[in-house]
């Protein structure tokens, strides 16, 4: 999957973020931050869909920052819905920042699964209205848009969208009724549910082929 894989910490507002860096084999060119789904249903850093991603942005030459969030791991506290995962994640990036500029400055992706978009979008949207900088792509799987937001979510309109046609966790309707009033694309891959079983390369092709746009 990658050249190596660091396991470090973080520190966020109930304490330590357990997180894995997956490092290319050649100096990072930039980075990704790539999040898991619903820690209250087994989601983990190292969840199939998380490590697709990953290693789709690893063979690309950036750095895969894999968390977990609040009680997964070694990491600290307790699942807060959303709300304290959102504020961890952003105390995460400026770490990162400081941590690792020379990955940081370099192209930069945010991508989710499932629980994990919601956190991406907050995030998204709490940059956004700061002027903060921006990723360069988002990419979000299995997409939960409409579920944990605790405050406004943004979308840049060219986002990867990626949703399974059999979906029986966060329906394909609920993804349309939150692209629809914002004329948002969704790739739907055929006969795929949420966690793509079977169907994890051409999730992985579509990833790839995003990145090479960058």
């Amino acid at each position: 999957m990658a050249a190596h894989t660091e396991v470090t910490t973080f520190e966020g507002l109930a304490g330590d973020i357990d997180c894995a860096l997956d490092w290319p084999e050649n100096p990072p060119i930039g980075w990704a931050l790539v999040l898991h789904p619903n820690p209250t249903q087994g989601g983990t850093r190292d969840n199939k869909v998380v490590t697709t991603i990953a290693r789709a942005c690893v063979q690309h030459g950036l750095l895969a920052v894999r968390p977990n969030f609040r009680g997964i791991g070694e990491s600290a506290g307790q699942f807060d819905e959303g709300r304290g995962e959102w504020f961890d994640m952003g105390a995460l990036v400026e770490q990162f920042a400081q941590r690792y500029p020379e990955a940081f400055a370099g192209r930069w992706v945010l991508s989710g699964f499932s629980f994990g978009t919601s956190i991406a979008l907050q995030l998204y949207a709490d940059w956004q209205s700061k002027a903060q900088r921006l990723p360069d792509s988002v990419i979000l799987a299995g997409s939960a848009a409409l579920r944990f937001n605790h405050q406004k979510t943004a979308v840049p309109a060219d986002a990867l969208v990626i949703h399974g046609e059999n979906d029986d966790v966060v329906a394909l309707e609920e993804v349309m009724q939150w692209a629809r009033p914002i004329d948002m694309p969704v790739v739907v891959i055929p006969s795929a549910g949420h966690f793509f079983h079977g169907k994890l390369l051409v999730l992985r092709q579509l990833v790839q082929t995003r990145l090479k746009s960058l």
